[in-house]
Parts: C-alpha cells; structure tokens; sequence
C-alpha cells in the first residue's frame, strides 16, 4: 500500500499545471530524447547484426568452417580418403570435400590473369560450399566427367577480365610440376573450356578464382592422387573451435585444423569493433536523455517544495518523498523506453520486409 501513494503522487506530479507549463515541457523533452536514443540503438544494433549475417553467409559460402592443411607445405595428404571417412564421423560434421588449392595464370590470345585453381569433387564440394550452387551461367556436369579438354568454372570478374564465355578455351600455366629442360623450366600449359560461371559478391574471389576437377587439378600439378586441404561444413558454424580439437586428434601431427574463424580474422574483429563503437555512441545519446531526466527531477522538486513540506507534515517520511520522484524518473525512462523500443523494432521489421 505504502509503494502505491509514492507512485499516485508520482504520476500526479507528471501532469503538471498551466503555470508548470516548462517542467512539462521539458519531461516531454526528457522521454522523446529516452525515446530516440532507444529507437537508434536498436536500429544500429540491427544493422549491424544484418550486415554481419549477411557477410558470414557470403564468407561461409566462399569458405570451409573447418580446413584440414599441412603445417608445412610438402607433397600433400596422400591418405585423404581415408581421413575422410573419419572426419564425417564427427559430431556436427555435415560434409567434407577433398581440394587441391594452386596459383596459376589463365591466358587468352587476348589477355591473361593470375588466379587460384581449385580441383574439387563437384558432388563433394556441393555438401560443403554455396558458391557452385547457383552458377551464373553452365553448369558443373562436366567436372563430375573427365573430359578432354577439360572443364573450368570462372569467377565472373576473371571471365570478364580474359573477355571469354561459356564454350570458349583457355589455357591455363602452372608453375609448380615445371619440367627443367637444359633451357629452365617449362611450364606446363594445359588448355581448358569454360563450362560455367560463378558469382560470390566478393571482388576479390569472382576475380580471382576458379575450379577445375580434382584429376586435372592433380595432371596440371604433376602429383599422383594428393591433394592439399580437406573442407568441412559444420551443422553449427560456432562449434568450430571444438570440432577443431577432435580433428587435430585424428589428422596426426602433420596436418592441423584451421576455421572460418582463424582464417577471418581480422574482418570479425572488425565488426566487433564496429558494434562496440556503436553501442559507445548510441549510448552517449541515452546518457544525455538521461540527465534531461535528472534536471527533470530537480526542477519538480525545487517547484513542489511546498508540497512536500505539506506531506512531511502529514507524517511523511524522508524515504518515502525520495521514492516519489524516483518513480517519477523511472515512469518517464519506461515510457521512452518502450516507445523507442516500438519504433525501433517497428522500422528494423518493415525495412527487413522491403529490402
């Protein structure tokens, strides 16, 4: 009963008289700026948490949550099938796909580019990557085959950049598996026919990237039935850094567990610092709507001095003209609060449905 008269003298205070016309004023003031702080930090936040979602899906698309390498770069995992096996036993492992990763240049009789060649099993790398799944233009039958010429698929920037479309050949020059000839190495130059097209939304893949089979990838390099990297695909993308532990037990001491994480470092530490300074600004704007409150409260009180020396005379106590104005300011940051809130969460939702 005792907290129910603080609180009807606190909301009687709120609706100030014609001659507290300022005090209300500026309680207006007070909840309007709550209001507007609230609202922007939860557009901010969503914003953010949007774009960071929306960067991990293209990240993850582009790449494995677990990659299986060497610690130091030697022949390759030659016993990479049977790793495999054991690897897809894991708990949360969904998909592993055996890759062979390699720098070479693509030329044309009119251009040329350097580029990563990546040999992958078509049906393998399907269960553990996005990035093939729908392709620009072509198709991903002729890499399940092992034709001649072989097929390539190419990042949309580097068919553009070689001027070349689907149908149209290629050859591609590996450094590595170079014959010596009494001349100096001979690089080996591997003609190939564009049968697809592919876009990830990052320049600097669609421009630099390409996949080829796993056999021609290992005939371009010269290697026997190797390859470099195992990827994994996750039914969790957060339990990476455990699956990595399980994996590091079986690969052996040659071969080591990197994830999306680790390999993307530096673009989640900068949208963790992005959010953190967000959060510090948005916050700066709630500080100020809360010190609006504050001069709030001491104005009321300044005003209704008489009342509460009519109420102290009445029997009330010291605690209990405190909590007056304490509910006061707390009415008046749960009312901002909950109209920012509306607001926020209102135009996040509506700008969700219209993107």
């Amino acid at each position: 009963m005792a907290g129910r008269f603080e609180l009807f003298i606190a909301r009687r205070y709120l609706r100030a008289k014609r001659k507290q016309a300022v005090i209300s004023v500026i309680t207006v003031i007070s909840i309007v700026g709550i209001a507007a702080g609230v609202m922007a930090l939860v557009i901010a936040l969503a914003i953010n948490n949007g774009f960071r979602h929306t960067l991990q899906t293209s990240l993850l698309g582009a790449y494995a949550h677990v990659n299986v390498m060497e610690k130091e770069q030697g022949y390759g995992i030659e016993n990479w099938r049977e790793l495999i096996q054991k690897l897809e036993r894991l708990p949360h492992v969904t998909g592993a796909s055996p890759t062979l990763y390699t720098e070479v240049y693509i030329n044309t009789p009119g251009s040329q580019e350097a580029a990563i060649i990546k040999g992958i099993q078509a049906d393998a790398e399907l269960q553990t990557s996005d990035m093939l799944r729908e392709l620009k233009g072509g198709s991903l039958d002729e890499l399940k085959q092992d034709t001649r010429p072989p097929g390539i698929v190419l990042g949309e920037k580097l068919a553009q950049g070689l001027g070349v479309k689907i149908g149209m050949r290629v050859n591609v020059l590996s450094v590595q598996g170079a014959e010596l000839t009494p001349y100096g190495p001979l690089l080996r130059n591997q003609p190939f026919r564009v049968v697809g097209v592919f876009s990830s939304g990052f320049y600097e893949i669609d421009s630099g990237w390409a996949y080829i089979s796993l056999p021609a990838a290992q005939r371009l390099l010269n290697v026997e039935d190797v390859v470099n990297n195992i990827e994994l695909k996750l039914d969790d993308i957060y339990k990476a850094p455990e699956i990595a532990k399980e994996v590091d037990k079986i690969v052996g001491p040659k071969l080591a567990a990197a994830t999306w994480m680790e390999q993307n470092r530096h673009i989640l530490n900068a949208l963790n610092m992005e959010r953190t300074v967000t959060f510090v600004t948005i916050g700066l704007i709630v500080l100020v709507a809360a010190l609006n409150i504050l001069i709030t409260l001491i104005m009321m009180v300044m005003e209704k001095y008489r009342d509460i020396a009519v109420l102290m005379s009445m029997g009330a106590r010291q605690a209990q003209i405190r909590r007056i104005f304490l509910y006061q300011g707390l009415l008046i940051g749960v009312l901002g609060t909950s109209i920012g809130l509306f607001l926020g969460h209102t135009l996040s939702f509506l700008a969700d449905r219209n993107r």
